[in-house]
């Protein structure tokens, strides 16, 4: 009958730890289970820093740098000008999704209105941001825009 007085773990679910550098009878002793020579039989971890080529000079320090370089913060805009507004019914209101069903823009992100071309329809423009020149033009073609 099982009770708490004769309880054991499973068979082989306990191990003896292993002991190294105790000698050579023990089967763990001279190298120590390391191997042969080299970085890793060393003391310390014999772990190599992140790029690290065995002294060679890492690509990162091969490959020149030069100037400033913003990808982190960056602010990637998808691009439209006036004349692509034409498409749309007189006063509808134009927001990145609109365009994204038009296939205008490939994503609903960031959407700036640059002023290329012409526009000849009062529409309600919003968007991330407007050129200066994109501003006027729908402004004087009697539509309204919105920064979003």
């Amino acid at each position: 009958m099982i009770g708490l007085d004769n309880l054991k773990p499973a068979q082989g679910s306990k191990h003896r730890k292993k002991i190294v550098g105790r000698g050579v009878g023990s089967g763990h002793g001279r190298s120590s289970t390391r191997g042969c020579k080299g970085q890793k039989s060393r003391s310390g971890d014999g772990s190599k820093k992140v790029g690290f080529e065995g002294g060679q000079m890492p690509i990162f320090r091969r490959i020149p740098k030069r100037g400033f370089n913003n990808s982190r913060f960056r602010r990637e805009y998808e691009i439209i000008n006036v004349n692509d507004l034409n498409r749309f019914e007189v006063g509808v209101e134009v927001t990145p999704v609109l365009l994204k069903e038009a296939n205008l823009v490939a994503k609903i992100k960031l959407v700036k209105i640059l002023g290329s071309g012409d526009i000849n329809k009062p529409l309600t423009v919003k968007a991330a941001a407007f050129s200066k020149s994109a501003l006027d033009k729908i402004k004087a073609a009697g539509g309204k825009t919105e920064i979003i």
